[in-house]
């Protein structure tokens, strides 16, 4: 494992600042009428924007600075997609994720910058720069999560038994696969959020589960996954598998993200209502 000195947390977290700077003075410039759209990605993932471009060219740089010998496989560069390594050490990352939230102007979109070793990511950086919120995982050390006011450690809430469960989804793409599971989880409470905070919601406790059956990309969700692991949470297949990276695909199978104390203490009426209904159309 790559050893995440304080000194390499410190300059990871002020590259990601530095591209969310950039994005939200584009962001600024955008409610001012700026045309800031470059047409579609490459990948087809939907629009590029001046804003995905000037945080990948940031994270790309500072990346480069913390450790030349690390490869950086961004959304952005459809060249680097081959550098990722199931056996090997490279930074995955999306500059932007959720540019339907910031065509929207929810403000619920992120920077997202994970250290992916050998199929899993071990270090995780999410930031939403117009929310303010900071949130990144030390190996051994926790998640953590800075609101501007205060930074504090986080973890995955409790589940009693029988509880109304707190169930977050996408804000953009609630598809029916994901309404037809989580009606069959019974009694719960819908939050509705944008990017890669669905996983921090759950890290942080305000949500217990994260239920994503549509298409993602591996960048979508190593960061998040990191910071959700290190806070006590899971990030499972449905077969219950952890969730892997470096794969021959980019594209994520459907996942389960939930805290820890909901996998242990429920798993096995998960299990069932997965099994009572086909939710991978």
């Amino acid at each position: 494992m790559q050893i995440a000195t304080n000194l390499m947390i410190d300059a990871l977290l002020e590259c990601v600042r530095a591209a969310g700077a950039a994005i939200t003075t584009i962001y600024a410039a955008a409610a001012e009428g700026v045309n800031c759209e470059l047409g579609d990605k490459a990948d087809g993932a939907g629009p590029l924007t001046l804003a995905d471009i000037a945080a990948h060219r940031i994270l790309c740089e500072g990346l480069h600075q913390i450790n030349g010998a690390i490869s950086v496989v961004s959304e952005e560069d459809y060249n680097t997609h081959t550098l990722r390594r199931e056996d090997g050490q490279f930074w995955l990352i999306d500059p932007l994720d959720g540019t339907k939230e910031f065509n929207a102007r929810t403000g619920e979109f992120t920077v997202n910058v994970a250290l992916v070793e050998n199929g899993y990511p071990t270090i995780g950086v999410v930031y939403a720069p117009v929310l303010k919120e900071l949130f990144w995982n030390v190996p051994g050390k926790g998640a953590f999560k800075d609101d501007g006011h205060q930074v504090r450690r986080i973890h995955t809430a409790d589940v009693p038994t029988n509880a109304v469960l707190r169930v977050v989804a996408s804000r953009s793409h609630l598809d029916e696969a994901t309404r037809a599971f989580i009606t069959n989880l019974g009694a719960h409470s819908l939050i509705q959020a944008g990017s890669s905070l669905k996983f921090c919601r759950v890290a942080e406790g305000s949500a217990d589960i994260y239920p994503r059956f549509g298409p993602t990309c591996e960048w979508d969700v190593a960061a998040a996954q990191a910071i959700l692991e290190a806070a006590g949470g899971h990030v499972c297949t449905m077969d219950g598998l952890r969730l892997r990276h470096a794969k021959t695909s980019i594209i994520n199978q459907a996942f389960i993200a939930c805290s820890a104390a909901l996998r242990d203490s429920d798993t096995s009426s998960i299990s069932a209502r997965l099994r009572a209904q086909d939710y991978s159309a």
